[in-house]
C-alpha cells in the first residue's frame, strides 16, 4: 500500500472516527473512549470496526489493528 492510499484511507474517516482513532493513539480502552466521549461500548466498537475498515486493516491473528491503525493514521512508515 503506497502513501497516497494510506492517505485516501485517513481522509475517509468522518470526524468521530478521527477522535476515536486519537483516543486509541492516547492509549484508551474502548471502555475509556466510550466514557471519554459519552458513547455506548458498542458506538465505540462500531467506530474502531469502521476505522479498521476505512485504513483497509484486515483481521490478521499476527497483527495488533490498533496499533497499525495509529501507525497508518501518523503516517509513519509502511504499516500493514
Amino acid at each position: 500500500m503506497g502513501a497516497s492510499d494510506r492517505d485516501v484511507g485517513r481522509v475517509r474517516l468522518t470526524d468521530r472516527e478521527r477522535e476515536v482513532l486519537d483516543l486509541i493513539a492516547q492509549g484508551r480502552s474502548n471502555g475509556g473512549i466510550a466514557e471519554q466521549l459519552f458513547l455506548s461500548q458498542g458506538a465505540v466498537e462500531k467506530n474502531v470496526a469502521a476505522i479498521f475498515q476505512k485504513l483497509d486493516l484486515p483481521y490478521d491473528a499476527a497483527d495488533n489493528r490498533r496499533v497499525l491503525a495509529v501507525l497508518r493514521y501518523l503516517g509513519a512508515g509502511d504499516a500493514g
